[in-house]
């Protein structure tokens, strides 16, 4: 075994490793209720909620283990995955709530599914001896890998590309609180403050509309941000100007 790899494994204790798998199982369940609540939505028959919840809860995992190369997905070899992810689908399937509750439900479990997986991929990363840019990269692939598969199967422009409350800036934030508090040697801190930064940092975006900008004519949306874009002030003056006193054309 490498240094680099002894290193790393060392980062990561063994109780830490059996938390990740239970997190990682969490993350299943939760995603899993997402896609079904979407299935819902959609009016997908029964097939169509379990299709789309295995895609949400297994997704994002596959494509951290494929990345990798440490063997067969943990969702192939360890069988509490795929019968997790058919549970949550199923829940969804069976349990009708109003459309509020879904959309209150879905927000809370949406951060939650970014903090679980987020630090997740961080510790599977770290374990298998890679370093901090890898860990990075791969808790976030793993947070929003499964709902971005989830989102092009239901013909929808993914969340993390965009106008959803700063989705996956939230799990590159966690995955990075984690790494370091790894490397500070508190892995179990590191485990409950990535949740509770991801549950906190994505509800309050969600709460306050926070997006990254879209392009140069990106404008903000709340008052204190416009007082911090040089010319915002003046333009909207010029503007509401403009259109109390229209200037008249010369003949």
């Amino acid at each position: 075994m490498s240094t680099v790899s002894v290193m790393s494994a060392s980062l990561i204790p063994a109780g830490i490793t059996v938390a990740t798998r239970y997190l990682d199982l969490a993350g299943v369940f939760s995603c899993a209720l997402l896609g079904g609540a979407l299935a819902r939505t959609a009016g997908l028959d029964l097939f169509g909620f379990l299709v789309v919840g295995i895609i949400s809860g297994l997704g994002g995992g596959v494509i951290r283990d494929v990345l990798l190369q440490h063997g067969t997905p943990a969702a192939l070899t360890d069988y509490a995955y795929l019968p997790t992810a058919v549970a949550g689908s199923l829940v969804v399937f069976l349990i009708k709530i109003s459309e509020a509750s879904w959309t209150r439900l879905f927000t809370v479990l949406d951060a939650a599914v970014l903090g679980f997986w987020a630090v997740t991929g961080v510790n599977k990363t770290l374990a298998v001896g890679l370093g901090w840019l890898p860990a990075v990269l791969l808790g976030t692939v793993t947070a929003v890998g499964g709902g971005a598969l989830r989102d092009v199967v239901l013909g929808r422009v993914p969340a993390v590309f965009g106008g959803n409350g700063l989705y996956a800036t939230v799990a590159v934030a966690v995955a990075g609180t984690t790494v370091i508090c790894v490397y500070l040697g508190v892995p179990a801190i590191g485990v409950g403050l990535g949740i509770t930064l991801a549950l906190a940092f994505r509800l309050t975006a969600v709460r306050f509309g926070w997006n990254l900008p879209t392009g140069l004519d990106w404008h903000p949306r709340s008052k204190m941000a416009a007082t911090l874009q040089p010319g915002t002030d003046t333009a909207a003056r010029n503007g509401k100007e403009e259109q109390s006193h229209p200037r008249k054309e010369t003949p």
